[in-house]
């Protein structure tokens, strides 16, 4: 390996994002929290847009304060799935890009379904059913004069990088959530693209995590107060992509929960499981770094916490209150008996903005279960209920994959929650391992750095200097996993 080096993981959240600073060296890896901000989507006209001009810049500010002291050697970005920008024939974007929780959705998947078969867009991309992914996103918007004039759709990492660099491409980590993707033969999918009615023309060459991309742009580095133009190298530019890669597990037996905004339970494999049975249990089959497939499913995760504070601060601030910060919000929780209501959280009626605890307390209504009568009920209702579908997910990879799991890996935000930790251990009966928190930027970084030889040269080695070097922490579960297994059937599921 080489000298040590320093880059910039740029990693765009549902809620906020951060440009985050990494330094890399043999048997070394060192974080510094350069800059955050928040994430806030806009509603224009009933359409909730995202505001990608302020994300950009905001970007740039943070770029600005890493390269004021460190002399950066890359830059990599990551953002959630799915989601796009449309250009016109001369780069120009053609609109904000339209969030995956607008409602636009939800009626198109029926239109393509009656054209490609739910089976047969399955055994080509083998994707989980999502009434957000983007050929549905897609399908519903085909007429709109954007649509006729669009020339390339790039997703939203693969939009900062174009502005960054004035190079498009798709990096094929995201490109595969789009349901556009032939998971099998590595490539988009244009005989799929063309039978639901999408130009193929309109997806960009695809990219392999590590390939460098281009040079910034030079007015984009004296913006960003470069010295010069910094080399921006393609990441696993979907989040998940990046936080497996810091996944600090030791051999192949492990399972994985990327837990924030959404909870992606899952394993890594070698090749994706497209059967019927993966179909119907609505199991994902996402290309990772370095050709592994995250096979996985999607998990509503904190967001129904997140949001849940948003309206009770909404509450507080109407009523000249003090609102409840999280800490005391799960000390609460944790005083709360186990499983006294659980819900689904794949429920559609979680997916939009609102008020969630009034959903929650409905769904409990509708399922004979008596309501939370408080927050902190709610919220261990809320965690009950994400340890549930962890413990779900995680027997049902398994059985699915033939793969066994003797730990559970916890990362992202999630792995700050000890209350969820444990319950996601005692739900499972399996220990769980929190930590790295930031596994997203890390594998971000990791990934950069391997490229200019600075990082091991294969997984198992990232992931040894992640355990190394991150803090960690063991939960092991206490108690039998009966009761856990008598709340899947009262909502349905079959115990495992």
């Amino acid at each position: 390996m080489t000298a040590p080096v320093t880059v910039a993981a740029v990693d765009l959240g549902a809620s906020g994002g951060r440009v985050m600073a990494g330094r890399v060296g043999a048997g070394s890896l060192g974080l510094h929290d350069a800059y955050r901000f928040p994430n806030v989507p806009v509603t224009i006209s009933g359409t909730l847009h995202w505001d990608i001009l302020r994300l950009y810049q905001e970007t740039l500010n943070g770029l600005r304060r890493v390269s004021g002291g460190a002399d950066l050697a890359s830059v990599g970005v990551d953002s959630w799935a799915v989601d796009y920008g449309l250009l016109d024939s001369s780069g120009a974007l053609l609109g904000n890009p339209v969030h995956y929780r607008d409602r636009r959705t939800d009626r198109a998947a029926e239109g393509v379904l009656a054209k490609v078969g739910a089976a047969e867009l399955y055994a080509t991309t083998g994707i989980q059913h999502l009434p957000f992914n983007t050929i549905f996103q897609l399908a519903a918007t085909a007429s709109t004069p954007q649509a006729r004039t669009a020339a390339t759709l790039l997703l939203i990492p693969d939009l900062l990088a174009y502005w960054l660099t004035g190079r498009a491409g798709a990096e094929v980590t995201n490109a595969s959530t789009t349901q556009l993707y032939d998971v099998s033969a590595r490539a988009w999918a244009t005989p799929l693209m063309r039978r639901a009615g999408i130009p193929p023309d309109l997806f960009p060459p695809l990219r392999q995590p590590g390939e460098v991309i281009g040079g910034m742009s030079p007015d984009v580095a004296r913006e960003a107060g470069l010295p010069g133009p910094l080399p921006v190298t393609a990441v696993g530019s979907h989040d998940t992509a990046s936080a497996v890669v810091a996944v600090p597990a030791r051999g192949g037996d492990f399972a994985y929960i990327s837990c924030g905004t959404w909870s992606l339970v899952g394993m890594e494999l070698d090749r994706p499981v497209l059967t019927e049975a993966s179909r119907a249990a609505n199991f994902t089959n996402e290309t990772g770094v370095d050709a592994t497939i995250r096979y996985l499913r999607n998990v509503m995760g904190l967001w129904l916490l997140q949001e849940s504070q948003r309206t009770w601060s909404r509450a507080d601030t109407a009523a000249g209150a003090r609102g409840c910060a999280l800490d005391g919000l799960l000390a609460g929780a944790a005083r709360v008996p186990p499983l006294r209501c659980v819900v689904n959280p794949d429920d559609p009626v979680f997916l939009a903005p609102g008020d969630i605890p009034a959903r929650i307390a409905a769904a409990c209504h509708a399922a004979g279960q008596s309501p939370p009568t408080g927050r902190a009920e709610t919220v261990r209702c809320i965690l009950d209920s994400l340890a549930l579908a962890h413990a779900r997910a995680v027997a049902e990879v398994q059985e699915l994959s033939g793969r066994h799991a003797d730990t559970v890996h916890m990362v992202g935000g999630g792995a700050l929650n000890p209350l969820l930790c444990q319950l996601t251990a005692d739900a499972c009966g399996l220990p769980v391992v929190a930590g790295p928190a930031e596994a997203t930027a890390i594998g971000n970084i990791l990934v950069q750095a391997r490229t200019l030889r600075a990082a091991p040269a294969d997984m198992a080695g990232m992931r040894a200097l992640v355990r190394a070097t991150m803090p960690l922490r063991r939960f092991q579960p206490q108690g039998s996993t009966g009761p856990w297994q008598h709340a899947q059937l009262r909502l349905g599921w079959a115990a495992q």
